[in-house]
């Protein structure tokens, strides 16, 4: 990673000097890397591009199949506000996991971390660790987190570590298993009835988590590539006497101040106060204490309203005064623009594959499934929809949101082939975060607090992880028998 900048940024980048390796001295894999680093940055436009040359495809292979111009565009303007919801509970997990991460207890907390690694390989590994732990929970908590938690080892004096492979150790919770955790947007939006598009309800029903994160064959698929990541992170990891440090790139780590500026006039005073912050956090408690008593864990926690709410409660909460609490949420919100205006296009396009109907009396996602149901078979299903949706993720760079486009097809085909929709589901989840690891698109707000820009050290985790998700999609599928989806 190295250095670059960008309108999505959370945070104020340094500037510093570059130092670049000449290109002779580069393994194959990292010039690969390279190039397509260079390219993507150079030729890639903004992901709202690519989200609204789909609307465009999408429109037009439903005049292609015979649909009318007037139904492509009623349903169009009428799936558009189908995700409003969705839409705000997507964004919330990103300004929520910010919040979070970057509270004065939490950044404490950090600094605890960085003490613990005693050499610079060994630092690198277990940025891993913790970015792909955090992910687990919330993928903007890890970016942040892992973030802050690399300038905090950054800051100690004894330690050399290359600053470049830890931040892209950082990135490996959203580069790797991110999807297989509860921040899932396709495994929340399959959970939640209230959130799932009608178009979607109507094929697959509601799929509990039980189904997909929770069960058995995807936490041991996470297990096996949280070991894989952590061991291509420490092999991959330059040798101290080749590892440029933040000081070697002249980036400035400090820790910023978390003291308020002075209250400017009386009408603040509440704002500086803990005594809202008390009297809601308890309401809070209260609530989710009815919520998780009540339904269970993972009912409850499926729930994105009751996990929102949780982060919501803990972020005011660590925060302590509103003030903090609402300089954080500032800070945090640019990081949602993708989703605001991405996920109603989503929805749009969804209306637009499902409703209107072509010639032959059916819709273009009925024919789409017909044609991945004539190319796979219940055994290739799992490989052939993971490498369609790993190229489609490249494109379309959308944190699990293009699921709503793939869902009404690719689950009408696992339906028709007979596939656990669960795992269809978690195929896609898989697959989703490949991308990532080639792709600088998600990687803008980390590398905003490090005053990096991408480079080449996720590379070699995507040429492993790929034929690696790929064989375990496979493997583990055999594992499940299909039932059919319960439609309400």
């Amino acid at each position: 990673m190295s250095k670059k900048s960008n309108s999505g940024k959370v945070a104020q980048k340094p500037q510093r000097v570059s130092v670049a390796q000449p290109t002779e001295q580069l393994g194959i894999f990292q010039r690969i890397a390279l190039g397509v680093t260079a390219w993507t940055e150079r030729w890639f436009p903004d992901a709202f591009i690519f989200t609204a040359l789909a609307v465009i495809a999408v429109a037009a292979g439903a005049l292609l199949i015979g649909a009318p111009p007037k139904a492509i565009a009623v349903s169009f303007g009428t799936g558009f506000w189908s995700l409003i919801n969705f839409t705000m509970q997507m964004a919330i997990i990103v300004i929520i996991g910010y919040v979070v991460a970057s509270s004065p207890p939490v950044k404490r907390m950090i600094d605890a971390l960085a003490s613990v690694p005693k050499t610079g390989r060994g630092a690198i590994v277990y940025v891993a660790f913790v970015s792909m732990l955090c992910s687990l929970l919330n993928w903007a908590l890890s970016l942040v987190f892992a973030g802050l938690l690399v300038r905090s080892l950054a800051r100690r004096s004894d330690l050399k570590m290359d600053y470049r492979a830890a931040g892209a150790a950082a990135y490996l919770g959203l580069g790797s298993i991110w999807a297989l955790g509860i921040s899932s947007s396709a495994a929340q939006l399959q959970a939640n009835s209230a959130s799932l598009p009608k178009p979607i309800m109507q094929i697959t029903g509601v799929i509990p988590f039980s189904e997909t994160i929770f069960t058995w064959q995807s936490m041991l698929m996470c297990v096996i590539l949280m070991i894989l990541s952590l061991v291509i992170a420490y092999l991959s990891a330059p040798a101290e006497a080749q590892s440029h440090t933040a000081r070697d790139l002249d980036i400035d780590t400090s820790n910023e101040s978390d003291a308020l500026p002075p209250r400017e006039r009386p009408g603040e005073w509440l704002e500086y106060s803990p005594i809202l912050t008390v009297l809601i956090v308890a309401l809070g408690i209260g609530w989710l204490w009815n919520e998780f008593s009540t339904k269970g864990f993972i009912l409850g926690i499926s729930n994105l309203n009751s996990y929102n709410f949780l982060f919501f409660i803990l972020g005011l909460l660590l925060h302590w005064r509103p003030r903090r609490f609402l300089n954080a949420v500032t800070k945090a919100v640019p990081a949602t623009a993708g989703i605001l205006v991405q996920f109603p296009l989503y929805g749009g396009i969804a209306a637009i594959l499902t409703e209107p109907k072509g010639t032959g009396g059916v819709s273009l996602s009925h024919d789409l499934a017909n044609v991945f149901v004539g190319l796979a078979s219940t055994d290739s299903y799992p490989i052939l929809m993971g490498i369609y949706s790993a190229i489609l993720g490249f494109f379309v760079p959308s944190g699990g949101g293009k699921w709503i486009i793939e869902a009404p097809y690719v689950m009408q085909a696992a339906i028709d082939l007979k596939v656990h929709l669960g795992w269809a589901v978690q195929i896609y989840n898989a697959a989703e975060a490949l991308p990532n690891l080639i792709n600088p698109f998600w990687m803008l707000p980390l590398l905003g607090i490090l005053g990096l820009k991408a480079r080449d050290y996720t590379f070699t985790q995507f040429i492993v992880h790929v034929p690696v998700v790929l064989f375990l999609l496979w493997v583990l599928a055999g594992t499940l028998s299909y039932h059919a989806p319960v439609i309400p």
